[in-house]
């Protein structure tokens, strides 16, 4: 259960990350806990981290309305999954 959660965050942030409406540095951010996501390290591990990186540009003013919403959405999906 906890890898098909994984695997439909990891789908999300990849979406995202390849939307041009999204500023650069956001798309380099949701890239980068998409990597976090798909390492070979301990699940609470790996998605703790990729919750810190995506939450540091989660208040970022340049992002587009529908993407703070969906990436809120992600956050939520992630934070369900540690223990």
């Amino acid at each position: 259960m906890q890898n098909n959660k994984v695997g439909e965050a990891i789908s999300l942030l990849d979406m995202l990350s390849n939307e041009s409406s999204i500023p650069k540095n956001i798309r380099k951010a949701l890239s980068d806990a998409k990597q976090r996501l798909e390492s070979n390290e301990e699940l609470n591990v790996k998605v703790s981290a990729a919750v810190y990186i995506i939450d540091s540009i989660s208040d970022d003013i340049n992002m587009p309305a529908h993407a703070r919403t969906q990436i809120w959405g992600v956050v939520s999906m992630l934070e369900s999954m540690k223990i």
